[in-house]
């Protein structure tokens, strides 16, 4: 596999941004793990937010603390795909998307870049304090299925979410038990 990287997001990634999202929109797949990147069209307005959302004192009202990475790959610097941790959820997160969300961009997907993004994002969950974490998948997606059972999601449950008409598979990953994709 290509040696990847999870960097932050900054000024030096807007052309990738944009150019991740058209590529999203064209193919119709949901953003996952991308926060409000489906509708904002300009790449600077949602580097913005996605800054303002990282820190207390500049988080917008109704959200919640999450660090945004970018997955690059690091022979060509290109923008492979986006996860985002929220350590702490809110009634909408609890009930439907948990602690993580992600997505590979859809050229690049069936390389175990979701699978390698997951996986280097639990270090950092278990630093922010977590002993367990819970990682959603639409019940149509078995490759995340796949992934997050591989990094020791254990199922919970299925629920609807109606503003978006779609159903979620919801797993656990306890991190003090966890210890490598098996």
């Amino acid at each position: 596999m290509d040696t990847l990287s999870l960097v932050k997001p900054d000024q030096a990634y807007l052309e990738q941004i944009a150019d991740f999202r058209r590529e999203f929109l064209a193919a119709g797949s949901s953003m996952d793990g991308c926060g409000p990147l489906h509708r904002m069209e300009d790449p600077m307005e949602w580097l913005l937010e996605r800054e303002a959302a990282s820190r207390l004192e500049t988080l917008p009202p109704g959200r919640v603390l999450s660090t945004q990475m970018l997955c690059v790959r690091e022979t060509d610097g290109r923008l492979v795909g986006m996860i985002q941790l929220r350590p702490i959820l809110n009634d909408y997160l609890r009930k439907y998307a948990g602690h993580i969300g992600y997505s590979v961009r859809p050229s690049e997907r069936r390389k175990g870049y979701g699978a390698w993004m997951l996986g280097a994002m639990l270090p950092v969950c278990r630093s922010a304090g977590l002993e367990k974490i819970m990682v959603a998948c639409l019940d149509t997606n078995p490759a995340s299925r796949s992934i997050i059972r591989a990094w020791g999601g254990i199922y919970d449950r299925t629920v609807h979410e109606p503003e978006e008409d779609v159903n979620l598979e919801q797993y656990w990953i306890d991190l003090l038990r966890q210890t490598a994709c098996q």
